[in-house]
């Protein structure tokens, strides 16, 4: 039986990796951890067959040689949002001024303090200057999934990309952040320079797989 080829992949394609592997036709294996994680990962020397980051990530380590040059598939666009848990009552978030107050009137919050998304969000709390209010009733955990922690009932909003809120049960979602409170991200894939023979081919049904339909199931957009 052949070795499965190794992917190093993204959070926020998780779900729909796992939904589109199985029917690949071929073997694979699939760390799946926050960009940031997997650049710094790599930068001390691991490597697969296949990586899947943000497109700036995918850009440099091909700009370095670690990635092999014109190999890059854009998979799937992302957007921040929020859930709360199933059954809570949905704030709304319409406007930039709803999403402030929204956020102030909130109990208890939950963001990533690795992934793009709580990048983003940490540095938009200072620019909406409710920061210190915000910080002071939320969970920021290193890493991982922001709703699972709502989905238990210890935080009233859970904010990361949409698709990885869609990847946890007990919640729901509430929408994507609104227009001039929200950035986007594409995420790529392209293979390694030292990848096996057989990776190109898993690159190319990748990148055959990410149908509208599909990526709309997962909370993503085409790239």
């Amino acid at each position: 039986m052949p070795q499965p080829l190794r992917i190093m992949s993204t959070l926020a394609v998780m779900a729909l990796l796992r939904e589109w592997l199985p029917g690949a036709g071929m073997p694979a294996e699939v760390e799946f951890n926050p960009t940031a994680r997997l650049l710094a990962r790599i930068a001390e020397g691991e490597r697969a067959d296949i990586a899947i980051l943000t497109e700036a990530g995918v850009e440099g380590l091909a700009a370095s040689g670690v990635l092999a040059a014109g190999t890059r598939v854009d998979v799937a666009r992302s957007a921040i949002g929020l859930a709360v848990p199933r059954g809570a009552p949905h704030p709304e978030i319409g406007s930039v001024a709803s999403l402030r107050a929204a956020l102030l009137a909130a109990p208890s919050l939950v963001y990533s303090r690795a992934g793009a998304s709580g990048i983003f969000f940490a540095e938009l709390i200072e620019r909406l200057g409710i920061a210190d209010a915000v910080n002071a009733k939320a969970t920021i955990i290193p890493q991982g999934f922001t709703a699972e922690v709502a989905a238990r009932g210890e935080a009233a909003l859970a904010i990361q990309q949409v698709s990885e809120l869609m990847a946890v049960e007990g919640v729901e979602i509430v929408g994507k952040l609104p227009e001039g409170a929200n950035t986007y991200a594409v995420f790529s894939a392209a293979r390694f320079a030292t990848a096996r023979p057989e990776a190109p081919l898993l690159l190319e049904r990748l990148a055959q797989a990410m149908t509208p339909e599909r990526l709309a199931r997962h909370g993503l957009d085409p790239a």
